[in-house]
């Protein structure tokens, strides 16, 4: 190990897949991947709430639904409450933080992907999809758990307010 002109410490080579990507994490990570999933969060939300899922909760969408062991938490609709679910899942709130921070510039490249492609569009701070996928992914794969689970996070952020959600997560805008 070097110790850098900072004299800071660099971190071992064998870091997580979050800090070293691997294949899958890069894939997962993919711009067009992350708009399709936040196009099914905010086609959600806005059955909900017509004037479309604040593009903040891209920031929560996204980490929330790529993140395997979030989506087996999940609960299989939205009758159990989100602050009663985050209480029931200590341990994924505590992660949250973490992979949100490290999910911040591919949800931008995935939020630029989705407007560049017409995938979603930007009213006022809001986003709403254009229009519905024509194709859905084979079922039982992670591609189809992860759209599922972007749909069932985009009805449940519409059911609370964004300030709560990012408290109960503890997240800040």
């Amino acid at each position: 190990m070097t110790t850098p002109p900072t004299g800071q410490i660099r971190a071992p080579l064998a870091e997580t897949a979050w800090n070293e990507p691997a294949a899958l994490v890069t894939a997962m990570l993919n711009p067009a991947l992350i708009a399709a999933l936040l196009s099914t969060a905010a086609d959600a939300y806005t059955q909900r709430q017509a004037s479309g899922m604040p593009w903040a909760l891209s920031f929560i969408a996204a980490p929330m639904a790529l993140h395997q062991g979030t989506r087996i938490a999940l609960p299989s609709s939205t009758r159990t409450h989100l602050t009663t679910w985050i209480s029931r899942y200590p341990v994924l709130r505590v992660g949250f933080p973490h992979r949100a921070k490290v999910m911040v510039a591919p949800v931008r490249s995935g939020l630029r992907f989705a407007l560049r492609h017409n995938v979603l569009e930007l009213h006022h701070d809001c986003i709403r999809p254009v229009s519905k996928p024509r194709t859905r992914p084979a079922q039982d794969t992670e591609m189809d758990d992860i759209l599922r689970c972007a749909r069932l996070i985009g009805a449940w952020m519409a059911e609370n307010e964004a300030a709560a959600i990012f408290a109960g997560l503890g997240v800040e805008p």
